[in-house]
């Protein structure tokens, strides 16, 4: 039997290399549309609520009961959903279903692109079929009956893939399977708190930028969700259509959650998605000891950190668990930093870790992180949210916009910062982290409960404002850039020099100008644009590696 896992997983990293960069989105997208195993929904006891109706009492303004869903001027969708499991998950499909079913269509649209071969994708079917076959055994009953109560909802056009419940659930193993089969990792967040002598009022100060890309489209719809669970504490996350999990959030007792993937090694099967382990915190822990205890009674599937941060232990931890053992990193400071590496002293050693370390951006951004909270002087919700929002390198370098050892990397789904002793927090809105940041008080949302008309909920005095940025002409020639490189993806005819001049300090841009000149037989041309990427400052040594490789191919190309 061990010998047949080691081939397996031989077999699996060799596709992996043949299908190359694209292969862990591949997969991340498949786990959403190819749900061939066969997952039973379960059976709730009270099926009323599925009797229940949306009303509209204006304009994009719904409710059933005390829970209603809206859209705010900040772009932000909001919704406050409360009871029973599967009436929570019901009554939420409901609220939402118009993002439920985009994100849906988003996915196939994206899958059907990017794979276009049917053979690749009757691979991937059956390879997720395999993989998910134990994911139902590791989710609890509430969340089995949230996820299928959300999934009524949920678009019946797709019912060839698998049943409604089949899909919603495995979307929720998405982000675990996204950094646990790609070692460029496209889960690569950043998270740290401050406090007590490090923060101006001495009160907690936790940011994070949530870097899971999959496209524009998927980050377009966010949703700040407010929950009211009949068993358990009152927590807000952000979130998105048919999505239950937790990725970022805080609870009314003051913990706050955000978690960090980690290097892995290739998983064999599926275990409890993280979001729902993250999810299980928040609705029941209300400091870091009951947090631990949540943790280390879930099998996970992947390396993952997750950062505590504790109104009531005034501090904040980050828990690191792999698959087979968990650690508790505790600075015994008064500040924290998490990027994308261990830092306790049972897990920084391992052989994944030092590998992280070494070869990703990872310990590029945690040294650079702590730059800044060393130049910034006691820290601040506005220092916070410059911090995420910073796009150089470590000395103040310019390594180019949207570089992976930046923090801000232009990809996050969004940033959030968190006051957990004052239950405020601040969500960003679009482009990126670069919009606006608004505030939400927790103890006023929750005392809004049924919200009978359409209000602005935001605490509009704590608004932070936009990032200048936004304004000078570097911004608007990296749009141009990402258009650019949208249009390479799309097949069209470019221009390879107009990437290099509107991000010239970004090793991609000389890339992307590389492979579209290789592809039209211009060896000399790619070889120059290859060359000149290995004098920026790569993100990775897997990226600094292939580079080299695509100059080797050039030289013997012009040598045939």
């Amino acid at each position: 039997m061990p010998k047949k896992k080691t081939i397996w997983q031989k077999l699996v990293k060799g596709i992996l290399y043949v299908f190359g960069s694209f292969a862990a989105l591949f997969l991340i997208l498949a786990i959403y549309l190819f749900c061939v195993a066969i997952d039973y929904p379960p059976k709730p006891k009270d099926l009323s609520s599925e009797k229940l109706v949306r009303n509209e009492p204006s304009p994009g303004f719904y409710t059933i009961k005390n829970n209603w869903f809206r859209k705010s001027k900040s772009g932000l969708y909001e919704l406050y959903v409360e009871g029973q499991p599967f009436e929570r998950g019901v009554i939420n499909g409901k609220l939402t279903k118009e993002l439920v079913v985009k994100q849906e269509d988003y996915f196939t649209a994206q899958i059907a692109k990017m794979v276009p071969s049917k053979f690749y994708r009757s691979f991937l079917k059956y390879f997720v079929a395999w993989f998910n076959r134990d994911l139902s055994k590791n989710v609890t009953e509430e969340y089995k009956e949230e996820i299928y109560g959300i999934s009524q909802s949920a678009s019946d056009k797709y019912q060839y893939i698998g049943s409604n419940y089949q899909r919603i659930l495995n979307y929720h193993g998405a982000h675990d399977i996204g950094h646990a089969l790609q070692g460029m990792a496209l889960v690569g967040c950043t998270s740290f708190g401050t406090w007590d002598a490090r923060s101006q009022d001495s009160t907690m100060i936790i940011g994070r930028n949530f870097d899971f890309y999959v496209n524009d489209d998927f980050a377009r719809d966010k949703i700040v969700a407010f929950y009211n669970p009949a068993q358990g504490y009152k927590f807000m996350t952000v979130t998105w259509g048919g999505f239950i999990g937790a990725v970022s959030g805080m609870n009314e007792q003051g913990l706050s959650i955000t978690i960090n993937a980690a290097k892995s090694t290739l998983p064999t099967g599926a275990a409890t998605p993280v979001s729902l382990v993250a999810r299980e915190i928040l609705q029941y822990a209300k400091n870091i000891n009951e947090a631990i205890q949540i943790a280390k009674k879930r099998k996970m599937f992947v390396s993952e950190s997750l950062l505590i941060g504790s109104a009531n232990d005034k501090k904040a931890v980050v828990i690191e668990k792999t698959p087979t053992t968990y650690d508790v990193y505790d600075p015994n400071s008064n500040y924290i930093v998490c990027t994308n590496h261990f830092q306790g002293k049972d897990l920084v050693h391992t052989k994944e870790n030092i590998e992280q370390m070494n070869n990703s951006a990872s310990f590029y951004r945690y040294n650079h992180l702590m730059d800044l909270l060393k130049n910034n002087g006691k820290n601040t919700v506005q220092k916070t949210v410059d911090i995420l929002r910073d796009t150089k390198g470590l000395n103040n370098e310019n390594i180019g916009v949207g570089n992976e050892k930046a923090i801000n990397q232009f990809i996050a789904h969004h940033s959030i910062v968190f006051e957990p002793q004052k239950l405020k927090v601040w969500v960003s809105t679009s482009p990126w982290q670069l919009g606006e940041f608004v505030c939400y008080d927790l103890k006023k949302v929750f005392a809004l409960r049924g919200m009978k008309k359409d209000q602005e909920i935001i605490d509009s005095n704590l608004t932070i404002a936009p990032d200048p940025f936004l304004k000078t002409q570097t911004y608007k020639n990296f749009v141009a850039y990402r258009n650019i490189v949208k249009r390479v993806n799309d097949n069209e005819t470019v221009d390879p020099d107009s990437l290099i001049i509107n991000n010239p300090q970004y090793y991609n841009a000389y890339i992307v100008a590389g492979d579209y000149s290789f592809k039209l037989k211009q060896f000399n041309k790619a070889r120059g644009y290859y060359q000149r990427a290995l004098t920026k400052v790569i993100a990775t040594k897997e990226e600094e590696a292939s580079v080299k490789q695509k100059v080797i191919k050039c030289n013997k190309k012009l040598d045939e």
